[in-house]
């Protein structure tokens, strides 16, 4: 058995557990009976208060902790996956942070352009230690986006793993994984780094920030 280690609930520069604005969001927010209760508690507070934007993405180490990610009440998967992850920690809770690569068949027109291919490397996601076992969580799309774009907002229970449907409410396809990452006790920050220049050649992450996601997605989906 793959056991929680000390690791799994320590703070790190950008798990920052111990930040008071991370422990204040997981008092606010872990509420419930037991583990997992808290647990769905925070996966759904996450989900749902801060807002997916896959636009505004800034590599720094400050740009992809957890509580820049809560100050900024926006972030895309993988800060929103280290949000959750931290205030896990905060709130007693192991947990570590998973990626994968996924190919999604329902990205806006402009990111595809911008970054040359469907495939999304390091997608992020949470493992959390729920009656002993890792549990796997995906915060990533609010559900008003989901409403938006015609997708099955992805719930989680604590009990099975939350992943991407693999088809939205039409269904056609919507995220395919393609290539399993792992888990990590914290986020490999400069390994994505270089990943993405590596695989995203002519994207520049300062060309979209002044672009709206939601506003493209509106347009896209009718």
């Amino acid at each position: 058995m793959d056991a929680p280690t000390p690791a799994t609930l320590a703070p790190t520069a950008l798990l920052d557990s111990d930040h008071p604005d991370v422990v204040a969001f997981a008092r606010a927010h872990a509420a419930g009976a037991d583990d997992r209760e808290r647990a769905v508690a925070l996966y759904l507070a996450v989900r749902d208060r801060i807002r997916y934007d896959p636009y505004r993405i800034d590599l720094t180490p400050e740009g992809m902790c957890a509580s820049t990610v809560l100050a900024n009440g926006y972030g895309w998967c993988v800060p929103k996956a280290a949000l959750l992850a931290a205030a896990a920690r905060a709130a007693g809770i192991p947990a570590r942070v998973g990626y994968a690569d996924v190919r999604n068949h329902l990205s806006t027109e402009r990111l595809r352009a911008t970054m040359g291919t469907d495939v999304f490397i390091w997608h992020g996601y949470v493992d959390l230690w729920l009656d002993g076992a890792w549990r796997k969580a995906t915060p990533a799309f609010n559900i008003e986006l989901c409403e938006r774009f015609g997708l099955l907002p992805l719930e989680f229970d604590g009990v099975h793993d939350s992943l991407y449907h693999p088809y939205d409410r039409t269904g056609q396809r919507h995220m395919e994984y393609v290539h399993q990452r792992g888990s990590f006790d914290d986020m490999p920050l400069a390994r994505i780094v270089a990943d993405f220049a590596a695989t995203y050649p002519a994207w520049r992450p300062q060309a979209m920030r002044d672009a709206d996601f939601g506003a493209d997605v509106a347009r896209e989906a009718g």
